[in-house]
């Protein structure tokens, strides 16, 4: 049953938004993920505006989607052509955008906000599964070029000025994110991610201080095979953001498979 209640405050959650627009196009191996993407609303007080901190938009200072009704950037190539008519028309905020872009210039971040980049699909392809009707605000926040973990923890903390707000902050990442793993090796049993996913929902949701879990997910390579699961950490970066702001363990949401690699999703409310 969803949650009613009036008073409730901001939500985040990190999760794996899967290989491009393949789990709109009925890809068997993301059903686990859409059936978990098209469940979770009813764990969630329905937000009155979303803020998605995308894996794939990188700019060297903090950057909000500004515009008010936001085209759809198809930033994947090589896929049917049905893949290239998906629409999400969902509007932007861009008074929330801009309200944003000064909260995190007030905590030292510089920031800025783009009137004209569209929704890439690390917004597009999750909300069309969670919220079909596109009909609650959308804005995106960027990644810091770089990619300092730190940076990010900082990121998601400059955001606290929004817990009080019905605002649902989504790190839209992929907790393995080895294209060449996805591809080249056989599912089954992978130690290597499941030594790495172990190690996330120990650091998320296990009981440890606020600043034993920060420490952890800035020194992250240190994480048994981390570089296995991530050779690039802009997939992992928006689950910083969300533990920065929400400063509290999170819930274990979902562990299954998707692109036959283990995959986690935290959740906080």
């Amino acid at each position: 049953m969803a949650d009613s209640n009036p008073n409730r405050g901001a939500q985040a959650v990190y999760f794996s938004h899967g290989g491009g627009p393949l789990p709109i196009l009925g890809d068997a191996s993301h059903r686990a993920m859409v059936e978990f993407m098209r469940r979770l609303p009813a764990q969630l007080a329905r937000p009155e505006a979303i803020v998605v901190a995308s894996a794939h938009w990188e700019e060297p200072a903090a950057t909000l989607l500004g515009a008010p009704q936001p085209p759809l950037f198809y930033d994947y190539y090589g896929f049917p052509r049905e893949a290239y008519a998906i629409t999400y028309p969902a509007p932007g905020d861009p008074a929330l955008a801009a309200r944003i872009a000064t909260m995190l210039e007030e905590s030292g971040i510089p920031a800025r906000v783009d009137e004209r980049r569209g929704f890439d699909h690390g917004l597009f392809i999750p909300l069309k599964l969670m919220y079909p009707q596109a009909d609650i605000p959308a804005i995106q926040l960027s990644l810091l070029r770089g990619l300092a973990p730190a940076a990010h923890v900082a990121l998601g903390r400059a955001l606290r000025g929004l817990l009080g707000e019905r605002v649902l902050l989504i790190g839209s990442g992929f907790s393995f994110h080895n294209l060449a793993a996805f591809w080249q090796q056989p599912a089954g049993l992978d130690r290597a991610n499941d030594a790495f996913q172990d190690w996330l929902i120990e650091t998320c949701a296990g009981p440890l201080s606020e600043a034993e879990r920060e420490r952890r997910l800035i020194e992250w390579e240190r994480a048994p095979s981390a570089r296995t699961c991530h050779p690039r950490e802009e997939h992992l970066l928006p689950l910083h953001v969300c533990a920065g702001m929400m400063g509290r363990p999170a819930e274990l949401v979902f562990d299954d498979q998707i692109l036959h690699k283990r995959a986690v999703a935290f959740l906080w409310k």
